[in-house]
């Protein structure tokens, strides 16, 4: 972003006294005020606010179409996802392969360190498929290049090494830079093939210099498979990363189940797992893919059921870790052992813990299964129930999680005897116990009650009327956690319709841009620049490290800084500056206030207050910034700086 530009979002910003401040008093006279007898929306608004609420925002069309068809015909398909035909994302996720792939797939194709440590070591062999191997050996050759600067620093000392290294990665990278451009020479197969037969040395000095717009140009006609592994021979693991991340914003953007694609968020978010966690870093692909997608809709318990017995959960909470204090493998009780044995030596171990040997029971998923899961922080469970219900879940562990192994339920792990939980007994029946105590937390009124307050505010109002949340958390246990029942209930009530409902909740960075996208019609070639924008905002997509998840809420997104990012994205959006991002011309009108006029119909369908509209039009014949005029009379109107302006309006950002 120039500094002309950076001047025009200070500027505009300043002009409407302060965003933060105009969205905070507007939010703060609407607080606390849903009233259920003012007259409904009229049938436009009706359209623009279920597209705002029940998708990532409205693509130029979606307001005409959902007139055209119903609102109420439109809000039923959605809700039938399985209904609605979404081949053409398909095709678009066609080139990522990981997205199919089952996490032992992907951990084979994209090896972690561990198994380059392995092959290393002997204890596996390269695989015999050429691009796998050229993949395993790249990193093979960097993890003992690496093993090798460790004993040459022990010898030689840290500064000398690093002075050899720094030497020697220049001369990599000049032979390597005049390597790329022989290749580039070269018909594409013909390419990948020399990129084969080179040494593992030159292929590693040959990615790192693969960067930017030439690594598009080297990469430039290969397929899906010989793309990956040239990203591959740098960084495997960041390959499975990318393509989830461009997976998850491409069905954001272009998905026509769009209230699929926003509860897979939401419930992403509320059972969130960090990417950055080990093994986790795999895991992802199939947790949002087999866990959450499919039952975003679904029942609740189902849901609950999928979450606890996920590879990526058991590994991000590390239940898969804990042992029961008298388990038999706490007590050091053989497999084999006869009933007289285990008995002799559990006693002799109980001895031992009296005095303070450690039992290695990890209470984590208890906590957070009750406290974020289900019931709530003030959901009525105790501190003696966290630890019940971690007893109950030892045994629920993976077999090899580096190596994309799944969930296994291990006896052997598994606190034996009674386990008492919000007053309930649970008797000891192994694995089954988990699913007891799973079934009574989805059934708990305090669940109903924080699932549904957690639903309105990310649907209704950042401070949701207690009436909606008491009806749908009736619907919620009458329908026994039926999430598409209890949405109905929800979009059925005059809440959800208010006036007041209408452009009240601001958006989240990942709303925002995704919603500037889709507004502004754009094609999107490569969706990594605009990850890399949501990181700059403060919401790296599968990055909240804290198993809470990202706020809903617009005090966790509104300040001076973050919307100047937000003004800045969007006229670089709309600027055609964005990389990998396409945008066509917003309109063909002469007269700048004519392109004025439909530039806010078509991004805010005409939503724009008398203040934002006068702010942008004296704009246009304000010579004063950027010591020029934005729309000379002789020349068209620059329609993309008005589309940024109203994109980064205080309207848009409110859905």
């Amino acid at each position: 972003m120039n500094l002309g530009r950076l001047k025009i979002g200070l500027i505009l910003l300043l002009s409407l006294s302060g965003f933060a401040i105009s969205v905070q008093l507007a939010l703060g006279k609407k607080k606390d005020k849903h009233p259920t007898a003012n007259p409904q929306m009229d049938e436009q608004k009706q359209a623009v606010h279920a597209l705002n609420r029940l998708t990532f925002g409205p693509r130029p069309g979606d307001v005409d179409h959902v007139l055209a068809i119903g609102v109420d015909k439109w809000i039923d398909q959605q809700l039938h996802p399985e209904k609605i035909n979404d081949d053409a994302l398909d095709a678009r996720l066609s080139p990522f392969r990981t997205l199919r792939m089952d996490t032992r797939e992907i951990v084979q194709n994209f090896p972690s360190e561990q198994m380059i440590k392995a092959v290393a070591d002997g204890k596996q062999s390269l695989p015999s498929d050429p691009l796998k191997r050229a993949v395993y050996q790249a990193q093979l050759e960097r993890y003992q290049d690496k093993e090798d600067r460790k004993q040459q620093t022990a010898v030689a000392g840290a500064d000398k090494v690093a002075d050899d290294e720094r030497t020697r990665r220049q001369q990599e990278r000049a032979a390597a830079d005049e390597k790329i451009e022989e290749l580039l020479d070269l018909p594409t197969d013909q390419r990948m093939k020399a990129v084969l037969e080179m040494s593992p040395e030159d292929r590693r000095a040959l990615t790192g210099a693969l960067q930017g717009d030439k690594r598009d140009e080297f990469m430039e006609g290969m397929n899906p498979r010989q793309r990956e592994t040239v990203e591959a021979l740098d960084h495997p693991q960041q390959v499975v990363n990318n393509e989830l991340v461009e997976g998850k914003l491409l069905r954001a953007i272009c998905s026509n189940r769009q209230l699929q694609e926003v509860m897979t968020d939401f419930w992403f978010n509320h059972f969130n797992v960090f990417i950055g966690k080990g093994a986790d870093r795999y895991l992802l692909t199939s947790y949002e893919r087999d866990v959450i997608r499919p039952r975003a809709l679904g029942k609740f318990e189902d849901l609950l059921v999928a979450t606890a017995q996920s590879p990526a959960m058991l590994f991000y909470l590390d239940n898969w870790l804990s042992v029961g204090p008298n388990s038999d493998v706490a007590n050091g009780i053989p497999k084999q052992a006869n009933n007289q044995s285990r008995r002799r030596i559990r006693n002799k171990a109980q001895t031992s813990q009296s005095k303070g040997k450690r039992n290695g029971l990890n209470e984590n998923y208890g906590r957070e299964l009750m406290e974020l899961h289900t019931l709530g922080v003030n959901g009525g469970y105790t501190q003696q129930d966290v630890t019940e219900v971690a007893r109950v879940f030892t045994g629920w562990t993976l077999k090899q999680p580096k190596q994309g192994g799944g969930f296994t339920f291990e006896e052997r792990t598994h606190e034996p005897g009674d386990k008492i939980v919000l007053g309930h007994r649970i008797k000891p029946k192994g694995e089954k116990e988990g699913f007891e105590v799973l079934h009574i937390l989805a059934r708990n009124p305090a669940t109903a009650k924080f699932i549904c307050t957690k639903l309105a505010m990310r649907f209704v109002s950042d401070q949701p009327p207690q009436p909606l949340v008491d009806r749908m958390a009736q619907t919620f246990l009458k329908k026994d956690g039926n999430i598409r029942e209890v949405l109905k209930t929800m979009l059925d009530s005059p809440e959800f319709w208010a006036p007041n409902a209408y452009r009240a909740k601001v958006k989240t960075p990942l709303e925002f841009v995704v919603s500037a996208v889709r507004a502004s019609g754009a094609e999107v070639t490569d969706a990594m620049p605009i990850a890399r924008q949501l990181q700059n905002m403060g919401m790296q997509l599968y990055g909240m490290q804290p198993p809470t998840g990202y706020s809903m809420k617009a005090d966790a997104w509104v300040n001076s800084s973050a919307l100047l990012g937000r003004m800045n994205f969007a006229l670089a959006l709309t600027s055609g500056k964005v990389k990998g991002v396409q945008v066509n011309q917003f309109t063909e009108q002469k007269d700048p206030q004519q392109a004025l006029a439909v530039l806010e119909n078509s991004l805010l369908a005409g939503d724009v207050s008398k203040q934002t509209h006068d702010v942008i039009s004296a704009r246009l014949q304000d010579s004063k910034i950027s010591h020029r005029k934005l729309d000379d009379p002789a020349r068209p109107p620059n329609t993309s700086l008005i589309a940024g302006l109203l994109l980064g309006s205080p309207e848009f950002q409110r859905r």
